[in-house]
């Protein structure tokens, strides 16, 4: 076999096991079948799901339940295998690993979405909701059903939302009474443009940093505070640091449960089924442990020696009104007017 055979059936070998393998990634393969068990009562497909939270979340207790629920529908044809705690990656490297097709789905927030889709924007505005009844009759409409969909041309098709309520000012020193206690203090945010421009309109410095990297940062001083909701703010034991806490409510982002369109695709019609069916129930089961979450989050930040600010919303509001009138993408002003004319 001369040099240049070798290496084309080398490079044929080498293509076919990349294949094998990347197929493998997202379904483990067919059980083989035991004695006395027939093929088809043997084999079990299985999608593997990535996210960054730990175990005690509220999202990551919905998703054991959604797995529940899709062995249940599928009479254990369809299982999911959980990989919490950011064991296969970043928020960003799981979306990609979904992009690719090597991961079946992920847990990223619409604020992390917005790198790949423009429209998700909306979300990271301030005050765009009235209240959490808004919301999610928002999500739960025709608006958050077209969103869902909007990733599909980047091979991301969303099924279902999180509650991940609102965000809100927390500080080490200086407490948050009005938007002008806010101005020349260092405050993390997400790696959004839109969030370190509201940041910014307030008069405080945004400060991006990873949210596996800000309990140090607000320790040693990086940072002079954050912005989150009540139940990441407790479990990641924030209050340790951050002794005020202001509930603002600057932004509802939800959580989004993403799958690959490439694997999505290759499922049956009924797989499909299965598996919408199971994250729409999950979402509906995380609303109830999210609610409940919260309340208790407050209460132990309480208990740690944290004062909680009730303010005035509108005076923030007002400070970053500015921001929704210089949107400059026609589709997340289309998406502003429709969302405020939702009862």
């Amino acid at each position: 076999m001369n040099k240049g055979t070798s290496m084309f059936v080398g490079g044929i070998l080498v293509g076919a096991f990349l294949a094998t393998v990347g197929f493998s990634l997202y379904l483990r393969g067919q059980k083989l079948a035991g004695p006395g068990e027939s093929g088809s009562a043997a084999s079990q497909m299985v999608l593997k799901l990535g996210h960054g939270l730990d175990t005690a979340h509220p999202v990551h207790v919905a998703m054991e339940f959604m797995k529940e629920r899709l062995e249940e529908l599928s009479g254990g044809k369809v299982t999911i295998d959980i990989y919490p705690s950011s064991v296969l990656g970043s928020e960003v490297q799981c979306i990609e690993q979904l992009q690719n097709g090597s991961l079946a789905m992920t847990k990223t927030s619409a604020a992390a979405m917005e790198n790949f889709i423009p429209a998700m924007s909306v979300f990271s505005l301030p005050y765009v909701f009235l209240d959490a009844d808004h919301y999610w009759n928002v999500l739960n409409g025709d608006i958050g059903t077209e969103l869902l969909s909007k990733g599909e041309s980047v091979f991301l098709k969303g099924l279902c939302y999180y509650d991940a309520g609102s965000r809100n000012f927390y500080t080490k020193e200086t407490p948050i009474r009005t938007p002008d206690d806010l101005k020349g203090l260092k405050i993390r945010v997400m790696a959004s443009k839109t969030a370190m421009d509201m940041v910014s309109a307030m008069g405080a410095a945004p400060t991006p940093i990873s949210w596996g990297e800000l309990y140090s940062s607000l320790a040693q001083g990086t940072v002079d505070g954050a912005e989150n909701n009540p139940p990441s703010f407790s479990s990641n034991k924030h209050y340790e640091v951050c002794k005020h806490f202001t509930l603002d409510g600057h932004t509802r982002i939800p959580d989004m449960l993403m799958m690959s369109t490439k694997i999505w695709d290759r499922l049956d019609p009924q797989v499909q089924e299965w598996v919408q069916q199971a994250a729409q129930e999950s979402s509906d089961y995380q609303r109830e442990l999210w609610a409940k979450e919260s309340i208790a989050a407050l209460e132990k930040a309480k208990e740690e020696g944290v004062t909680i600010y009730e303010v005035d919303v509108a005076a923030f509001a007002e400070k970053v009104a500015p921001m929704h009138a210089e949107v400059e993408n026609e589709e997340v002003r289309s998406l502003l007017k429709q969302i405020s004319e939702v009862e």
